[in-house]
């Protein structure tokens, strides 16, 4: 995502000459050094480091370092470690497991070589180049292209991955079988919501999309599904259960006006051909099944209603209930042993009761926090229960049970 991400070098006034300095070997040989620093001891570090290398390296370094260590959590040490980035590209890179998946799609259709536009610090084109796809990386900001540019020669994939500084409304794609678009979704004051005022705009990201063989949009997850149009499969994708972003995927290989969602890192995927008609409502019955993050956001519970023959607790909430129990990598189980009004001394004295000292408290409908109910709880005793907190046939409820044992 083109933009002028400034590395943290207070001491450096152009930014791209405190990021070639890094690549020097007394640049390389500070990051090494820096490696597992303690963020905590950055003054005394910087003092330190201070006596022997220029002030501005040194606050270039300390500054890489701190992303890097922030990057672990998305590329792994291993990665991280050799790469490069910018406080922007940590915040907007796609996860390497995300952007791993993403390229197999399109390595699976027989895609050879993609135009990824907006390419930020590389990390899809890094996820491409690995899946043997030639890459032409494009960012219109000359210190985020250097970046990627970096990284691709720190992993050895230099030969796979062409890096070009230049706006992206202005590249021509022809030449490649597939277009990748990741608009930039921050701005000054923070996220962007309106898909219009991503840079560049939802609406020409879509256009360049069309105008492929393949394409694949990337879009924040919230996006309204009303804002994807007719031609696209709209994909959303979770990660460990956190939901990581939405994919529009348009050309030949894909269906137009189908909803997916994909969990990983098993890969499962649920689809639907076109938005499924609202599900019944009803009483909670033993079980209650939590369906991923993902499969709410295609709007897929529906059919997790139809696979379990349930129904919802209420008709605004995403919670589903059955009466027979049902195993499914798309939901989390639980059987529930109590259903109260929303009352916090019955609660108290239930779990007293139970001697209960672990209390999981999970919401949907409700403005209670969490950590303010186990405050009030005062827990103890060796059982653990978990707590919804919620509303079934609109009225604040809370639901007791325990999660079951996957099959």
């Amino acid at each position: 995502m083109g933009r002028v991400n400034a590395l943290p070098t207070p001491d450096a006034p152009d930014p791209l000459a405190a990021f070639h300095a890094l690549r020097t070997p007394e640049g390389a040989a500070l990051l090494a050094e820096l490696r597992d620093h303690d963020p905590a001891r950055e003054l005394a570090t910087a003092t330190r480091l201070r006596r022997g290398h220029p002030a501005g390296l040194v606050s270039a370094a300390l500054g890489q370092a701190r992303l890097r260590q922030r990057a672990v959590a998305k590329f792994g040490a291993e990665d991280a470690y050799r790469m490069f980035f910018t406080p922007n590209g940590v915040e907007q890179a796609t996860r390497t497991s995300v952007a791993a998946y993403r390229a197999q799609r399109f390595a699976a259709l027989g895609v050879r070589s993609v135009a990824d536009l907006c390419c930020g610090i590389g990390g899809d084109a890094i996820a491409l180049a690995r899946a043997g796809i030639a890459v032409l990386a494009v960012d219109r900001d000359p210190l985020t292209a250097e970046v990627a540019r970096a990284n691709a020669a720190a992993l050895g994939l230099e030969g796979l991955i062409e890096v070009r500084c230049a706006d992206v409304t202005e590249t021509d794609t022809a030449p490649y079988d597939a277009v990748f678009v990741d608009p930039a979704r921050r701005g000054g004051r923070g996220r962007i919501f309106d898909p219009e005022a991503y840079s560049p705009p939802l609406s020409w990201a879509t256009s360049a999309a069309l105008k492929a063989p393949r394409a694949a949009l990337k879009i924040a997850p919230g996006v309204p599904h009303e804002a994807i149009g007719p031609r696209a499969e709209a994909e959303w994708i979770s990660d460990g259960g956190d939901v990581k972003e939405a994919v529009l995927w348009f050309g030949e290989g894909f269906t137009p006006g189908s909803f997916r969602a994909t969990l990983l890192p098993a890969g499962a995927t649920l689809t639907a051909p076109a938005p499924l008609p609202a599900p019944p409502v009803g009483p909670v019955g033993r079980y209650l099944h939590e369906p991923d993050g993902a499969v709410i956001r295609a709007h897929l519970v529906a059919d997790i209603v139809d696979r379990c023959g349930g129904r919802l607790v209420d008709e605004t909430i995403a919670y589903v209930t059955s009466d027979e129990p049902y195993a499914s990598p798309y939901t989390t189980a639980y059987e529930i042993t109590d259903e109260l009004p929303f009352n916090m001394k019955k609660l108290k004295a239930l779990l007293r009761e139970r001697k209960v000292g672990v209390l999981t408290v999970k919401k949907r409908g409700s403005a209670v926090e969490p950590e303010e109910l186990r405050r009030k709880m005062k827990l103890q005793g060796p059982n653990a229960v978990t707590v919804f907190l919620t509303r079934v046939a609109g009225a604040p409820t809370m639901l007791v049970g325990q999660p079951l044992k996957r099959p």
